[in-house]
């Protein structure tokens, strides 16, 4: 099968990579300045940069737009009058809504759309990774052929028939996650400390907390303004995790101690219900993993950030096992690590005590607070310039860990999913 691919950034490059390792024949371009620089990086590998994105979608038998989802419309207008009859046609974005309706726009009637999604970073191979497989408009001899390429690359396929499905999936498992994820960052920039540097992120859910931030700061912004911003289901989730926020900081602060549990237990008994299969991570593993100085006596924490996403779940009536089936290595971590703290009746209790009366991380919460409503605000304002300046800004701030982070992080993962 010929494979090409318009966009050759990390993912598309990623993903070329393991189809001409596969014996696939595969070629592509991206923006002219990068040409000489990945000739040199692919061409040994069997790889060819041709001239531009009519060259590769003349040539495609499978034909990936690897491309930033806002500038996807721009990019399949350009080429999509030169596919050939029974050409299949897949976008690489991670938002489904306006990649559809953009390549129905433009292809004409006799392309198949067979889109994907690769629910992992750059920093994976795609072996072993979930991959989400949608067949929007083929015959099955079309869709057999793309299921098969991507089962020799050992990817986890997960089937979803219905686009819209798979975006109200990827609200909660990258959106959500993100911006919770996000706005511990913010919160740290902005009180001006790196966690590993105070006693209240000393355990074992801390050190998850901070590498999995660092990790998500560690790619471009770009990728996370798209996800949120032009993901239909997002707004609705966000606007829901700021809104338990702030109403859990609410009763934190006026000490309302039974509306407080009365509502975490509920929470936590729709969530973490009898039947639910478990990630159970492994608390040695966790704590293995830290960034911070061994001598500093660790202190508790209210882990506002999890009572929030657990109980936004609750209000969004989102049962977040089901959601594992397109699961992220971020979301992953954060269901584990929310399941860590609330069937763990001693380190729930812990988390309830601090938060409601523990004024030394009062400072800290009311810093997350405010970061999370920065965050939601901007989500809900569709602003993409300024998603990318505050992700920015706070990748800056984090810059000289990030690759540490981003490789700690990796190895956790690693090695919880192992059990």
């Amino acid at each position: 099968m010929n494979i090409g691919f318009i966009g050759l950034g990390d993912m598309g490059k990623l993903y070329a990579k393991a189809f001409a390792a596969i014996g696939c024949h595969v070629f592509g371009c991206d923006l002219p300045q990068n040409r000489h620089r990945l000739e040199d990086e692919l061409t040994a590998l069997g790889i060819r940069i041709l001239d531009d994105n009519l060259a590769v979608a003349r040539e495609a038998d499978f034909l990936i737009y690897s491309v930033e989802a806002e500038k996807m419309e721009q990019v399949v207008a350009q080429s999509a009058g030169v596919v050939r009859p029974g050409t299949i046609v897949a976008g690489q974005t991670s938002v489904k809504q306006p990649e559809i309706t953009v390549l129905e726009k433009y292809l004409p009637n006799h392309a198949q759309i067979i889109t994907f999604h690769a629910m992992h970073g750059p920093g994976f191979e795609p072996k072993g990774q979930k991959l989400i497989l949608i067949r929007h408009r083929a015959d099955d001899e079309a869709y057999q052929r793309i299921y098969d390429l991507f089962d020799q690359l050992q990817t986890d396929i997960v089937e979803i028939p219905d686009y819209h499905q798979h975006d109200q999936i990827v609200a909660d498992t990258q959106v959500v996650t993100h911006v919770g994820f996000e706005s511990m960052g913010t919160a740290w920039k902005s009180a001006g400390f790196f966690p590993w540097d105070n006693a209240s992120y000393h355990g074992g859910i801390d050190n998850v907390k901070i590498l999995t931030t660092l990790r998500i700061f560690s790619y471009k912004a770009h990728v996370y303004a798209g996800l949120a911003i032009l993901n239909p289901y997002a707004r609705q989730q966000v606007k829901q995790y700021a809104t338990s926020e702030s109403e859990l900081f609410k009763l934190m602060i006026m000490e309302e101690e039974q509306a407080f549990r009365e509502r975490l237990y509920k929470a936590r008994d729709f969530v973490f219900h009898e039947s639910r299969k478990l990630i159970m991570f492994n608390d040695q593993v966790m704590k293995e993993f830290s960034l911070a100085d061994s001598s500093v006596h660790p202190k508790p924490n209210s882990h506002l950030s999890i009572l929030s996403m657990v109980d936004a779940w609750y209000h969004l009536q989102v049962n977040p096992y089901d959601n594992l089936i397109g699961q992220t290595p971020p979301f992953r971590l954060r269901l584990g690590i929310a399941e860590y703290l609330f069937k763990n009746e001693d380190l729930l209790e812990e988390s309830i005590e601090t938060a409601l009366y523990d004024k030394t991380i009062r400072g800290d919460d009311l810093e997350f607070h405010s970061a999370v409503r920065e965050w939601s605000s901007i989500i809900g304002h569709g602003d993409i310039k300024g998603y990318k300046k505050q992700f920015n800004e706070v990748q800056n701030f984090f810059a000289d860990r990030l690759e540490e982070g981003k490789k700690q992080s990796a190895e956790l993962i690693r090695r919880l999913m192992m059990g």
